[in-house]
């Protein structure tokens, strides 16, 4: 019996766990109750971690659904908060527990605790539905954050702007969108590397709100944002607006964010724009372009060589790419194509350049270099269309110096417009990557905003403009055009050698970035935009610079609509064909 006994008092005991309504005549509704507001305190952290207490408040928006964070959010009333405005009035109430809904008032008994910074009650003891209650009118908020943003956790909050979506990365994977007041710009490309470069670009990190979608499951289907689900011709631009913004203000994942109770509003402000048209009278047009790995397995297009070292993991992504990059580098009309990250497998008929070359017509050629071009996975090319330009001389690659043992050689190589006079040289470059791994010594970051290996780039462009030094010069030579990824803001080190050796930023000349203001741009990384991909003049070469500018048809498209995941383009479609936006220089030649 005493066996018999035990086991009914366990079952009972695991009955009342799981019972919807649970309380004694103690925990009753109305009853004495610590002030949301005491548990949260008025710092990061509450000062009642780990004692158990028992609440009071409306329940606001409830994640217990499938996928969700199990559990809901629960606000104080507004007759009943202390109007501290550096205590926040809600709580995350980890539980499984079914009872309440939006609009209840419920009695909550659970222990403190801290989440990785989200303050919440667990290991719930109880909840009563005390009955209906009015929601807690949201807290008009806007960014710059007015203060601390912990003193709103987990409360409704509504935000009285537009926020600017500065990032897409985790859109797919996570159903995230990265929020600020406006565009974020990279402080080094309007300012020089300094400690107050960097502090500009961690309060930039702090000046953020994430748009998330409630749930904690990777890879939503349908992708959450825009409104709709995301696809090839219904996406979201970095740059784009986001409105009506009304929801539970969380932290979770080390980032604030809002979790929405209806569906916001989306405004185009950064809307997808045709190439660039060609000035009028006799020019040359170059385009610049990292091509993010552009390798064609064995090049025998039967699939054998996927997946690659780089690039496309399968022919099916590789024959995608290979649509998208064709278009993205023919559309705007170019003569000249100086491109980056393509693979470095030779000549021959099935080589990456080959196989590019082929995909763009007829009339392309390329500039070969065999047995110059460094035995890094990628190189840079040279491309020209050769019913309109002409090659001068013999192409040449800088394998010495900086570019000795590792690197990728830049290559140089002398135009002539067909029917012209006047000489063009390009040399096409790319730098050692702001990626910290491998980097040692003086390489690592040095906290200047620079990142990591700027003295490898700051050697390699020394290298390159002693090596332009010394190239022979045709009589009939108009200037020089040193363009490619330098993987450097327009303020970096390497970019301020060049202009000490007589080169002009010509995009930097055209369309000036400031701290609030960049138009033309090549890059976003973690919600900051700027150029790492240039295009230089020399001073005899400058003033026959119509005009220099980035077509925006990559970076602030999200990476989901990359060829990596599966979605079919129609065959013209530029659009995230690369992470890099083009580079597009029109020369008087």
């Amino acid at each position: 019996m005493a066996t018999k006994t035990r086991f009914l008092v366990h079952l009972q005991a695991l009955f009342l766990l799981f019972l919807p309504l649970a309380g004694t005549a103690a925990d009753a509704c109305g009853e004495a109750a610590t002030p949301i507001s005491q548990v949260q305190g008025d710092s990061n952290h509450s000062p009642l971690i780990d004692q158990t207490v028992t609440v009071e408040g409306v329940l606001t928006l409830d994640s217990r659904l499938k996928g969700g964070f199990q559990g809901f959010y629960l606000q104080q009333a507004d007759h009943q908060t202390d109007n501290n405005p550096l205590t926040s009035e809600a709580l995350f109430i980890y539980t499984r527990r079914k009872t309440g809904k939006p609009g209840d008032r419920l009695r909550v008994t659970g222990k403190v605790k801290e989440f990785y910074g989200l303050t919440e009650l667990a290991g719930i003891k109880a909840i009563i539905v005390c009955g209906q209650a009015a929601l807690p009118k949201p807290i008009p908020l806007s960014l710059p954050w007015p203060q601390n943003p912990e003193a709103y956790e987990n409360m409704r909050v509504r935000f009285t702007q537009p926020l600017t979506v500065i990032d897409s990365y985790n859109l797919a994977r996570y159903g995230e969108l990265t929020l600020a007041a406006g565009d974020q710009v990279t402080a080094t490309e309007y300012q020089a590397p300094s400690a107050a470069a960097t502090a500009i670009s961690r309060a930039n990190l702090q000046q953020r709100v994430m748009l998330d979608d409630g749930r904690a499951t990777r890879n939503p289907d349908p992708t959450p944002w825009p409104p709709g689900g995301l696809n090839l011709e219904h996406t979201v631009r970095a740059g784009d607006t986001v409105q009506n913004l009304v929801g539970i203000l969380d932290f979770r994942f080390g980032a604030w964010r809002i979790q929405p109770e209806t569906s916001p509003v989306f405004k185009s402000e950064n809307p997808r724009l045709p190439p660039p048209p060609r000035p009028s009278g006799d020019h040359i047009r170059v385009v610049t372009m990292n091509l993010e790995n552009y390798f064609n397995g064995d090049g025998s297009n039967s699939g054998a060589g996927f997946p690659t070292a780089r690039g496309a993991k399968t022919l099916t992504e590789y024959k995608e790419q290979h649509r998208r990059l064709a278009y993205a580098l023919t559309a705007s009309d170019p003569d000249i194509l100086a491109l980056s990250e393509l693979e470095n497998d030779g000549y021959g008929p099935d080589s990456a350049l080959a196989a590019l070359t082929q995909a763009l017509g007829q009339h392309w050629r390329f500039v070969a270099t065999p047995g110059d071009d460094g035995v890094d996975a990628i190189r840079t090319v040279l491309m020209y269309r050769h019913d309109r330009v002409k090659t001068i001389g013999t192409p040449q690659r800088l394998t010495g110096s900086a570019f000795r043992y590792r690197g990728r050689p830049p290559l140089a190589q002398t135009f002539q417009r067909n029917g012209g006079t006047a000489a063009l040289r390009i040399v096409s470059l790319h730098l050692k990557t702001k990626s910290c791994h491998g980097a040692t010594g003086a390489d690592l970051d040095q906290n200047n905003g620079e990142s990591c290996f700027a003295k490898r780039r700051v050697d390699s462009a020394t290298a390159i403009i002693n090596w332009l030094a010394e190239l022979p010069v045709p009589d009939s030579l108009a200037g020089t055009l040193v363009t490619g990824d330098f993987n450097s803001y327009s303020r970096e080190a390497p970019l301020n050698l060049f202009q000490d050796a007589g080169f002009t930023n010509m995009i930097q000349h055209f369309h000036p970035c400031h701290k609030n203001s960049c138009p033309h741009y090549s890059y976003r990384y973690k919600g900051e935009k700027g150029s790492l991909d240039h295009a230089l003049a020399s001073g005899l070469l400058k003033p026959l610079i119509l005009n220099a500018q980035t077509w925006l048809i990559n970076s602030d498209e999200p990476r989901a609509l990359s060829y990596e995941y599966g979605r079919r383009a129609p065959e013209a479609f530029p659009w995230r064909s690369s992470d890099h936006n083009p580079v597009i220089t029109d020369i008087r030649l």
